[in-house]
């Protein structure tokens, strides 16, 4: 073959492997969300993705799908802000009550995080929501189309805040602190007084 031959299927290769962050029918930075009709309900889901930050999904299965004794199974992916995606995650979920939950902690730089349902009906037979593509759940700040987008973002980049540390860390070290100044105190009066 030629260069120029192998030099173009390199390239449509190069392409095709990009992620698409307009699929399920979606807008970069906007969510592809179940439509139509579906076995399944969302009962929960974190959004947007957060770098750092667990991200949760709760789906439950559905009326007359319930009833039939349809299970569901899910399956993750996340893609960064490079365009390389994580290979696809099987979850072993066990119901509660016909509810299945993931929980999962997306890493630093990511574009957001795919995922689709498998549900597998009483006669074992299957079928895959959405079929051939992901629902999808932007990050607080993505990078498509060679510019940042989402919450965090800033001109040239992401600027996502540090988790808080909340309420109890204070309280722990102030009281740390009073302790510490309450001996001094008494220490001190204590050489006084002898």
């Amino acid at each position: 073959m030629s260069k120029a031959v192998v030099s173009a299927i390199c390239i449509l290769l190069f392409i095709a492997a990009l992620p698409n962050g307009a699929a399920a029918g979606g807008e970069d930075g906007q969510d592809a969300n179940p439509t139509g009709d579906v076995p399944f309900t969302v009962d929960e889901r974190t959004t947007p993705s957060q770098d750092g930050q667990k991200w949760k999904i709760t789906v439950a299965v559905d009326g007359d799908a319930a009833e039939n004794g349809t299970t569901l199974a899910l399956t993750t992916q996340i893609c960064l802000n490079s365009g390389i995606c994580d290979p696809p995650v099987n979850h072993e979920v066990t119901a509660e009550d016909g509810t299945y939950s993931v929980t999962l902690t997306p890493p630093s730089d990511h574009t957001y995080v795919n995922w689709r349902v498998k549900a597998t009906y009483a006669d074992d037979s299957t079928d895959v929501f959405p079929d051939g593509d992901w629902y999808k759940t932007w990050s607080t700040c993505y990078f498509t189309d060679g510019a940042y987008g989402g919450i965090h973002a800033t001109g040239n980049g992401c600027d996502i805040p540090a988790e808080e540390e909340g309420f109890l860390p204070f309280v722990g070290v102030s009281l740390m602190a009073a302790t510490v100044g309450a001996a001094g105190l008494m220490i001190a009066r204590r050489t006084k007084i002898n």
